[in-house]
């Protein structure tokens, strides 16, 4: 498997190493966290999926005082119980320790992190590789593979598929009973399966907790294991006193859409862009790529719908001002009545409408199509 730089990621997480005294990567399985921290060539490193480095830390305090430098600990949401003594290392007047630690749990890594080592951490998120990572050419493959890095740099389309769906029943077979989440693997599988059919909709808990014969918590719960483990991302609505009846569900989608194609049965390429579920394979992708180049927190996006049937795909807030994106699966997108809805009941600075294409060209003042293959690696104001 070729080696591929992810320059962006190298430098926020070097940025992050040079100001807290604790780095934490967080993201989903087989993302790349190890390798990208095989690049701050560690002082000393354990890996708690390694038995003999899980056995060195069972001392942990005798196994890291002395040590100096730059130590990573893979794996960390395994021994949560090390954080409060992280803490005490790094506030020693003469630790001289940095550390980078490493987790695929992101709720009870965070929560753990945040209580214990308040002002003294800082958590970057690590998803599958970047357009920017590969280049415009890449994005097809992207698209249709997904980001994890198996995956997408798979010698034939063929084998990147066998590694999706063993990946899946990895991630549901091992790393769910890992993290002490007790639901059998065949009937989270069921539920990822079925959610995987509501990709780019509302989310109703009571219908889905219908279709599957759960209740709503059931359905919540579950939910919460899959945004949790970065398998999905819940999309809030937006909502201001604007004097229109709003949506108010979220929007689901699976954050990897290598992963989504496997579960929907789409083998091969021909066959995604024959099925039905093309338009919002294509707005997931879309939609995961710009709130990554965006570099915004998860909940500081949002989408937009009134009941009347306007829309906005994307909505955020910078710099005191409101801004919003449209994806469109389309040859060549125009001006309709719910973007100039958009610009006006949520008076955006400008709304950039993002498709699959090669050019880009304005729609109004405020209002750029741009190709989602030409997104940098951090947004443009510029519209």
């Amino acid at each position: 498997m070729a080696l591929v730089t992810r320059t962006q990621d190298l430098r926020a997480v070097e940025t992050l190493l040079a100001t807290f005294p604790v780095t934490a990567i967080i993201g989903p399985r087989q993302c790349g966290k190890t390798t990208l921290a095989r690049a701050f060539k560690a002082d000393h490193s354990f890996d708690l999926e390694n038995p003999r480095d899980a056995a060195r830390l069972e001392q942990p305090q005798l196994a890291l005082e002395d040590l100096r430098g730059l130590i990573v600990i893979d794996e960390l949401q395994r021994m949560p119980e090390l954080f409060p003594l992280l803490r005490h290392l790094v506030d020693r007047e003469t630790g001289g320790q940095r550390y980078l630690i490493l987790g695929s749990a992101s709720r009870d890594l965070v929560q753990h992190g945040s209580e214990t080592l308040a002002g003294r951490i800082a958590f970057y998120e690590l998803g599958g590789f970047r357009i920017g990572d590969l280049g415009p050419d890449s994005t097809t493959d992207l698209w249709m593979r997904g980001g994890l890095p198996r995956s997408l740099l798979a010698a034939t389309d063929e084998g990147s598929l066998l590694w999706r769906q063993q990946y899946i029943s990895t991630f549901l077979e091992r790393d769910i009973p890992t993290l002490g989440i007790s639901i059998p693997p065949r009937t989270l599988r069921r539920f990822w399966t079925m959610l995987s059919h509501y990709h780019g909709q509302l989310l109703n808990y009571s219908e889905l907790g219908r279709s599957f014969g759960v209740s709503d918590m059931t359905v919540r719960k579950y939910c919460d294991i899959l945004e949790g483990t970065f398998m999905v991302r819940l999309l809030a609505p937006w909502a201001t006193n604007v004097g229109k009846r709003l949506v108010r569900r979220p929007k689901l989608y699976l954050r990897d859409t290598g992963l989504l194609h496997a579960l929907l049965t789409l083998d091969t390429p021909n066959q995604v862009l024959s099925s039905p579920t093309l338009a919002a394979s294509w707005e997931g992708f879309a939609l995961e790529t710009i709130a990554r180049t965006l570099g915004r927190d998860e909940h500081e996006l949002y989408f937009w719908r009134t009941h009347a049937g306007a829309e906005l795909d994307l909505f955020w807030q910078w710099g005191g001002r409101n801004w919003g994106v449209e994806i469109k699966y389309q040859d060549a997108p125009r001006l309709t009545a719910s973007m100039r809805a958009a610009m006006q009941d949520l008076d955006l600075a400008a709304l950039w409408v993002v498709y699959p294409g090669r050019s880009s060209y304005r729609l109004a003042p405020n209002v750029m199509v741009v190709p989602l293959r030409d997104l940098g690696a951090t947004w443009s104001y510029e519209a």
